[in-house]
């Protein structure tokens, strides 16, 4: 029996213990994560108390309950603060479907597209005849939110009128006849605005304002001669150089008229 147990081996078990091992782990890293999430969550919140009114932050605490579906002092509206209170005095009235603004929607596409129309009619009449192109070299159109603006302009050794007067030349006189029957087509009121190059400042005579305004009247003029309704005419203005349309003051192509059908709701 005692050599038995003397042969029998003995085990020796050591456990090992990792001084410091905790600051290896991840739980930290959570922790710090929510901490952040929180604060974030946090400043939000104040924020959104600062930026919002009292109907509104109703309407938010209405969207994010869980337990009723709309608060009862709240309603809904468009965008993120579209909130409001059925109890302010101006939601207490009946509501009617307000078709105004849809009307005028409406009225203002079927007007901005007879003036499109307008616009390639004039512009389509190119390559008719040598005349009508002599014509249209000197026109350029655009839409605006003015209304469609015919501009007439000089171009170098072909001016729209003899030189510093009020006499139109042919081109001007076919331009005219021709602009008189396309704004036959509708009834939009016409403004008419002239415009001159700057001058030199020595000249004894200042004629810029004069000779804008002038050439602006006769245009009135031609177009009432031309067969146009001179009761549509809703202003006719001079502006002298204020308004260049190239940047260099003295171009003949500041020498121009602005012929604009304005629009209806203007």
């Amino acid at each position: 029996m005692s050599r038995q147990n003397e042969a029998r081996p003995i085990i020796i078990k050591r456990k090992k213990v990792i001084a410091g091992g905790g600051h290896h782990g991840g739980a930290w890293k959570v922790a710090y994560a929510d901490f952040v999430t929180a604060m974030m969550a946090f400043f939000l919140m104040m924020w959104l108390l600062g930026a919002t009114t009292e109907s509104q932050r109703r309407g938010l605490a209405d969207y994010f309950n869980p337990s009723i579906p709309v608060h009862r002092m709240a309603s809904g509206g468009e965008g993120m603060f579209g909130g409001s209170d059925i109890q302010m005095p101006s939601l207490t009235a009946p509501m009617t479907p307000d078709m105004s603004d849809t009307e005028t929607g409406i009225e203002n596409m079927a007007e901005t597209e007879s003036l499109e129309d307008l616009q390639q009619r004039l512009m389509g009449l190119g390559g008719e005849s040598a005349v009508l192109d002599d014509a249209l070299a000197h026109v350029v159109t655009r839409l605006t939110d003015e209304g469609l603006v015919i501009e007439l302009f000089d171009l170098p050794g072909a001016p729209l009128f003899d030189a510093e007067t009020n006499q139109p030349t042919i081109v001007t006189q076919n331009i005219v006849q021709i602009v008189a029957q396309i704004f036959a087509m509708v009834t939009n009121q016409l403004a008419i605005e002239g415009h001159t190059r700057s001058y030199s400042v020595v000249q004894a005579t200042d004629p810029r304002w004069t000779l804008s305004m002038s050439r602006a009247e006769r245009i009135r003029e031609m177009m009432d001669n031309a067969g146009f309704d001179p009761t549509r005419i809703a202003r006719v203005t001079g502006h002298a150089d204020r308004r260049p349309a190239d940047p260099n003051p003295m171009a003949v192509r500041n020498n121009r008229l602005e012929l604009i059908l304005l629009r209806r709701n203007r």
